[in-house]
C-alpha cells in the first residue's frame, strides 16, 4: 500500500522504516517543515495516512483526508472532546478512521487485563486504586491518553471511583493518576490496588517506540478498504 505519513518526526522516522520491511511504500511524508504539500491532490496518490501531529491540528488533517477519501490511521492524543463530531464527519465523508491512544500491542493487552481486574475488585472496598504513568519530558499531554484511557476503563467497573484527578485527590470517589516526565521514558504505566495488608500490582512498560510504530502500521494494513471507526480492540478481536 502507498501510504501518507502526517506528522514525520519521532513516531513517523519510526513507522516508516517498518512500513518498507512490511512491502509498503511511503509516498508523502509531512511536517512543519513541508506543511504546504500536506493537498488533497498528493493524498489522492495515496491509499492511507498515518497521522501522529499535535491535537491542533489532528481535527484538520481527518477532515482533509476524509475528503480524499483516504482512511485515516491516528495516534494523536488530547482532541477527543471533539471525537463525536468527527464520528459524525467521517460517516457523512463515507471515510475511515482508526483511532487508538497508544497502538502497542501489549499496552492493550494491559488495557484488557485492566478490565478484568477492576470487575473482580469492585466487591473488594477494603482496596484504594491508584494509576502512575511516567513518559519522556517531551511529552506534552498530562495525563497522557494511555493514562487517561486506563483510568476510563477502571472508572467504568468499580463504583467507588466516579472521576479521575491528576496528581491531588480531594475525594475518595476520586482516581488518583500520578504523572511523571523523565528523561528518556518511551512509556511506563502502573494500577496499583492497595491494602492495610498488600497490594496489587499490574503494570506495562515499553523499552522503545518500536512497538507503538508496529500497531500503527498493523491498524493501516486492516483499516485499508473498510468504512466506519475503529480500534485497537478490533485490531486484536477483543470485542
Amino acid at each position: 500500500m502507498k501510504v501518507a505519513i502526517l506528522g514525520y518526526g519521532k513516531m513517523g522516522k519510526t513507522i516508516e522504516p517498518i512500513l518498507i520491511a512490511r512491502g509498503h511504500k511511503v509516498v508523502l511524508k509531512v511536517n512543519a517543515d513541508n506543511l504546504e504539500e500536506l493537498t488533497l491532490e498528493n493524498l489522492l496518490q495515496c491509499d492511507v495516512a498515518i497521522e501522529f501531529t499535535q491535537p491542533e491540528s489532528a481535527i484538520d488533517n481527518y477532515r482533509l483526508c476524509f475528503e480524499a477519501g483516504l482512511p485515516v490511521v491516528s495516534g494523536t492524543t488530547g482532541w477527543l472532546e471533539h471525537l463525536d463530531m468527527i464520528k459524525e464527519e467521517m460517516r457523512a465523508a463515507n471515510g475511515a478512521l482508526f483511532y487508538a491512544p497508544n497502538y502497542s500491542i501489549g499496552v492493550n493487552i494491559f488495557f484488557k487485563v485492566n478490565e478484568f481486574l477492576a470487575k473482580l475488585m469492585n466487591t473488594q472496598t477494603n482496596y484504594d486504586v491508584e494509576i502512575e504513568e511516567i513518559h519522556h519530558t517531551q511529552k506534552i499531554d498530562s495525563p497522557s491518553g494511555t493514562g487517561i484511557k486506563t483510568a476510563e476503563i477502571i472508572l467504568q467497573e468499580l463504583d467507588q471511583k466516579t472521576k479521575w484527578a491528576e496528581n491531588v485527590k480531594s475525594s475518595e470517589n476520586e482516581l488518583l493518576i500520578k504523572v511523571k516526565r523523565e528523561d528518556n521514558v518511551p512509556g511506563t504505566h502502573i494500577v496499583e490496588y492497595i491494602s492495610d495488608v498488600d497490594k496489587i500490582t499490574l503494570g506495562h512498560t515499553a523499552f522503545s517506540r518500536q512497538g507503538f510504530a508496529l500497531g500503527a502500521v498493523l491498524a493501516a494494513e486492516f483499516l485499508l478498504g473498510k468504512k466506519g471507526f475503529y480500534q485497537m480492540n478490533d485490531l486484536l478481536n477483543f470485542n
